[in-house]
């Protein structure tokens, strides 16, 4: 079944490649149709024509699967070199602190300008907008926040939001219902946030809440566990994604699960149980990456519910996660938008 622009549907599977070009394991594990995205990382990044070619070379043998990475800004951006650099989330919201217009304008241009070049070399999305609170406890998360407050946060991320747009990106808010309250790293332990579910409502699920009905394309949980309100953390439970996301506040884009490889993950147990879970929870597509067992696990325990399992509603999510409006990277930096937006940046930004 195809999505749109005649593409096969994604998969729900998204993995990773181990370098700057592809093995021949690597050729063979991405040509499953299960395997509907590719996140990059730093690792797979060497010059602007190596990744074009990566790009190219992974297209060729999965033509529907969807390229992402986190390419938020700050000390989450894995490309570097011949790139913009953005800057982290937290100083754009000081900017706005002391020059509202500044701030957002500087919102829109660093959305823009992201998402333009990671099209340009044929990359879908980024991982973006982080929507968590700063409450000033989590090394993790830090000033990969906007702001401690959130109604700035829901100002910001919104023209973030719009400049990702207006290049052709989708956006996906993260990390669902709030990740900045905790202190743990899910990448290594397994948080857990013991507030009532009003107090996360009423602050972390702010910028959700507003940003929804403005268009949000996708959402990923965080590995937290909220403990007052489910024993499962958030993206393993159906309370979270389909009762809170999908019911009360009427989201209908793509659910990430974030990395099942993450410490946060492991109270599902091994990846199969994991990939199971997350599912069950409501994700449309599951995140395994940096360790190509668990992802061959994850896969396995797809194909015994290929025919259980129809992956067409996920697939027709996800298709809408595309890119749009290519330009080759040559033509973006010699356009009046790109040199606008880059002047805009470095009256604000030295990288």
């Amino acid at each position: 079944m195809s999505g749109e622009n005649n593409y096969p549907l994604p998969g729900p599977l998204m993995v990773d490649v181990g370098g700057t070009s592809l093995t021949a394991e690597d050729r063979a594990f991405l040509a499953n149709p299960l395997i509907g995205g590719l996140i990059l990382f730093s690792r797979n990044y060497e010059s602007l024509p190596q990744l074009t070619e990566l790009v190219r070379q992974i297209r060729d043998i999965n033509p529907g699967i969807l390229i992402a990475v986190d390419h938020e800004g700050g000390r989450v951006q894995r490309f570097k070199t011949g790139f913009t650099r953005i800057p982290p989330m937290g100083e754009i919201g000081r900017i706005f602190q002391r020059d509202s217009d500044a701030g957002l304008m500087l919102a829109y241009n660093c959305g823009w300008l992201f998402a333009s070049e990671l099209l340009s070399v044929g990359i879908d999305f980024s991982f973006a907008p982080v929507l968590d609170v700063d409450y000033g406890v989590s090394t993790v998360i830090g000033d990969r926040s906007f702001s401690a407050k959130p109604n700035e946060i829901c100002m910001l991320a919104e023209q973030l939001v719009a400049g990702m747009r207006d290049a052709g990106m989708a956006a996906t808010g993260k990390h669902f219902p709030g990740h900045g309250f905790v202190q743990a790293d899910s990448h290594l332990e397994i948080p857990r946030d013991h507030r009532a579910f009003e107090a996360i409502k009423a602050n972390d699920m702010m910028p959700f809440d507003y940003l929804i009905p403005r268009g949000l394309n996708a959402v990923m949980p965080a590995h937290v566990i909220y403990d007052q309100i489910d024993d499962s953390p958030a993206g393993f439970s159906s309370f979270w994604l389909k009762t809170v996301l999908r019911e009360s506040m009427k989201f209908d884009g793509v659910i990430f699960s974030d990395d099942l490889t993450m410490e946060g993950a492991s109270v599902a147990g091994g990846y199969a149980q994991r990939a199971a879970a997350a599912l069950a929870a409501g994700c449309d597509m599951l995140l395994v990456c940096n360790h190509r067992k668990g992802a061959m696990e994850a896969l396995e325990y797809l194909e015994d519910q290929e025919g259980a399992t129809n992956f067409t509603v996920q697939g027709q999510r996800l298709a809408k996660m595309r890119g749009r409006r290519r330009v080759a990277m040559e033509a973006l930096c010699a356009s009046s938008d790109w040199l606008r937006a880059s002047e805009q940046l470095a009256l604000w930004y030295k990288a």
